[in-house]
C-alpha cells in the first residue's frame, strides 16, 4: 500500500509539468532576448500531521494511512508534506477528531462511528447493521447526495470529511463460546463500536466501546467475551485467533464499512485550489486501495486462521440474524427520533438502498448465486 500507483504518476507529472510552465519554464521571449533566465522562487513546504486510530503499520489501515500521506507529498512535488502519527503518538487513539478540531493536527484518518459520543450522526458515513455494501456505500456519497449531508455534520466541527478506504463486508466477531440462540447473547459482553453495538445492546448484550489496540488484551483477560474489529486479513495479523476460537459470519453489523480522512478546514481552504484537488485525488485512490487491498488477502487470511491456527468458523443462527434485523429496526427508529440531522442523514441512506438494492439483487446477488452453482 506505500507505493504511488500509475493514477498518482501520472497527475503528479502533470501537475509538475503546469507548475514549470506557470513558473516560467517554457520558451520564454523576455528570457530569450537577454539571454536571462528567470529566477523561479521556491515554493514553501506546506507541513501537515495526520493523526490516526490505528496501530503503527497496522496492515491495510494503518498501511493505508501511510499511503494516503505518501500519495498527496509525491502527487503535491513536495509542496504538501504530510508526517503520519499512529494511534498513542500524539494523541490518543480517540482523540484523533478533536485533534484536528482544533488544529492540533491538520488531517486525520480513523472511521467515523468512533466519535457518536460527539456527534450521533457521525456513525452513519462508516456503516449502518444491515446496510450499504462498500460499492453501494461509495454510490451514496459520491452520486447520492451522502458527500453533501457528511460535509454538514461536521460543518460545526471545523472539519471536512472524505472517503478514504473501505474494509468490504466485516466478520460478525470472535467468541469464546458458542452462540447456538438468542439467549446466548444475554449478558454477553462484547466490544463493537457504532450502531451495530447499539443494536447488541437492544438484545441483551453489554456492549464495550474501546479503539482496537485494546480489544486483544481485553477479550485475552476476561473483560469482554467477546468482540470483532474487521475480518481474516486484520484479525489474522492482531492474533484474535490467540484468544478466542469461534470465528462467527456474516458480518452483519458491518456490511461495507467506509474509512475517512478528515481535515481540519482552514488548513485545507488555506491551500491553492490544485493542492485541494490534490488531497481529494489522493483521498479517492487511497478509497480504492484499501477496498482492493482487503479483498486481495481476506481469503487466504482466513484459511491461515482455519487450517494452522485451528479457528472454527461458524455461521450465525437464523433466529439470531431475525433478531438482531429487529433490533436493528428499534434502534434506528431510537435514533433518529432523537436527533434531526442523524433522521436526514438515516433517511437519505436508507432511501438509496431502496432503489439501489433493486439493482444489486439482479447483478451482484445473481451473478454470485449463479456462480455458486457451478
Amino acid at each position: 500500500m506505500n507505493k504511488i500507483t500509475n493514477f498518482g504518476k501520472s497527475a503528479l507529472a502533470g501537475l509538475l509539468s503546469l507548475t514549470l510552465a506557470a513558473c516560467g519554464g517554457g520558451n520564454d521571449p523576455v528570457a530569450s532576448d537577454t539571454n536571462q533566465a528567470a529566477p523561479i522562487a521556491k515554493a514553501k513546504t506546506i507541513e501537515w500531521k495526520m493523526v490516526t486510530t490505528w496501530p503503527k503499520n497496522f496492515p491495510a489501515l494503518g498501511t493505508g494511512a501511510e499511503s494516503l500521506a505518501q500519495s498527496i507529498t509525491a502527487m503535491s512535488g513536495g509542496r504538501i508534506n504530510v508526517k503520519v502519527y499512529a494511534a498513542g503518538e500524539l494523541v490518543p487513539a480517540l482523540e484523533a477528531f478533536d485533534a484536528v478540531s482544533r488544529g492540533t493536527a491538520q488531517i486525520g484518518h480513523a472511521a467515523s462511528y468512533y466519535w457518536k459520543g460527539k456527534v450521533p450522526a457521525a456513525q452513519f458515513f462508516t456503516t449502518v447493521p444491515f446496510g450499504l455494501t462498500a460499492q453501494e456505500m461509495n454510490a451514496w456519497l459520491s452520486q447520492g447526495g451522502g458527500q453533501e449531508l457528511w460535509e454538514e455534520v461536521y460543518a460545526p466541527f471545523n472539519i471536512i470529511p472524505m472517503a478514504a478506504g473501505n474494509t468490504g463486508t466485516q466478520m460478525g466477531g470472535w467468541f469464546n463460546k458458542e452462540i447456538n440462540s438468542v439467549a446466548d447473547l444475554s449478558g454477553l459482553k462484547m466490544r463493537m463500536p457504532g450502531l451495530g453495538g447499539e443494536v447488541l445492546a437492544d438484545a441483551g448484550v453489554t456492549v464495550v466501546n474501546m479503539p482496537g489496540s485494546e480489544m486483544f488484551t481485553a477479550l485475552q483477560t476476561g473483560t469482554i467475551d467477546a468482540t470483532e474489529f474487521v475480518g481474516p486479513y486484520n484479525d489474522l495479523a492482531f492474533g484474535i485467533y490467540k484468544a478466542a476460537k469461534y470465528y462467527y459470519y456474516p458480518g452483519w453489523q458491518e456490511p461495507g464499512s467506509a474509512i475517512e480522512t478528515f481535515i481540519n478546514k482552514e488548513a485545507f481552504e488555506a491551500l491553492p485550489e490544485d493542492l485541494q484537488l490534490i488531497v481529494r485525488a489522493a483521498a479517492r485512490q487511497t478509497n480504492a486501495e484499501i477496498l482492493d487491498e482487503y479483498t486481495a488477502m481476506n481469503n487466504s487470511a482466513l484459511e491461515t486462521l482455519i487450517n494452522e491456527h485451528g479457528v472454527i468458523l461458524k455461521r450465525f443462527p437464523d433466529d439470531v440474524l431475525a433478531e438482531f434485523r429487529a433490533s436493528t429496526d428499534t434502534v434506528m427508529a431510537k435514533v433518529a427520533a432523537n436527533d434531526p440531522l442523524s433522521q436526514k442523514v438515516y433517511s437519505s441512506m436508507k432511501d438509496f438502498k431502496e432503489k439501489v438494492m433493486k439493482w444489486s439483487e439482479i447483478s451482484e446477488r445473481a451473478i454470485i448465486n449463479a456462480r455458486a452453482a457451478d
